[in-house]
């Protein structure tokens, strides 16, 4: 007779199995990216998915938050969420986000269709920026898919990251409930923010205007008046 699974081990063989299969959007990534997000799902240290509350903001606030980030990063300075990020964008169309602090990220867009990004993601924390004694970087393939429900905006991410270090993926691994646990709390803290700025340039553009154009970004004043006060 067939040995039978424990059942307490049913559910643990078919999350493996599910993340053993590549995701479905993996053949529409152009060749160099699809070789790259294969590359960061074969090495993946963490795979994760967060699902986000419902936020009372249009759909279409969001898209022109995620499509002009040096604007984003300017209304999320006058809101004085921490940590201060500034956003530069690269001549191929690749965005970085640095924190001036050590933190710093690149972004580059590499499939999008209604309700859906995917985003191949190169991050650098310096030593001293995370409470361990060593520089930290890391490559992610990031699923972000989207839609406005019944509740408001809601959001699934999948991501899959590979650290640079096998023996900082060694080491880190028994905290993998921790680590995602402060990954869910983190996307939840940017999203609800971006929303909420969103919301609130929706409802009073003209409140933002002022401190943006103090702020000194023109590019980010440019976005804002084209976006947000030409109606």
């Amino acid at each position: 007779m067939r040995a039978l699974l424990p059942p307490c081990l049913v559910p643990l063989c078919l999350a493996v199995a599910l993340q053993a299969q590549p995701p479905a959007f993996l053949e529409q990534l152009p060749p160099a990216a699809r070789a790259e997000a294969q590359d960061i799902i074969d090495r993946a240290d963490f795979i994760f998915d967060t699902r986000t509350q419902p936020k009372h903001v249009r759909l279409s606030t969001m898209e022109k938050l995620f499509d002009h980030p040096r604007l984003s990063s300017a209304m999320w300075r006058h809101c004085q969420f921490v940590p201060g990020f500034y956003a530069f964008i690269h001549p191929d169309g690749a965005w970085s986000i640095d924190d001036t602090r050590g933190l710093k990220g690149t972004l580059r867009l590499v499939y999008q269709r209604p309700g859906h990004r995917v985003y191949l993601v190169e991050g650098v924390a310096e030593k001293g920026r995370l409470p361990v004694p060593f520089s930290v970087k890391a490559k992610m393939l990031t699923s972000y898919r989207y839609w406005e429900g019944k509740a408001g905006f809601e959001t699934y991410l999948q991501t899959w990251t590979a650290l640079d270090s096998a023996l900082l993926g060694a080491v880190a691994r028994p905290f993998k409930g921790y680590i995602k646990h402060r990954q869910d709390e983190f996307i939840a803290y940017i999203n609800g923010n971006v929303a909420t700025f969103g919301e609130f340039a929706e409802l009073s553009p003209r409140d933002f205007q002022g401190p943006i154009r103090r702020d000194g970004d023109p590019v980010a004043l440019r976005e804002f008046e084209a976006l947000f006060l030409r109606r």
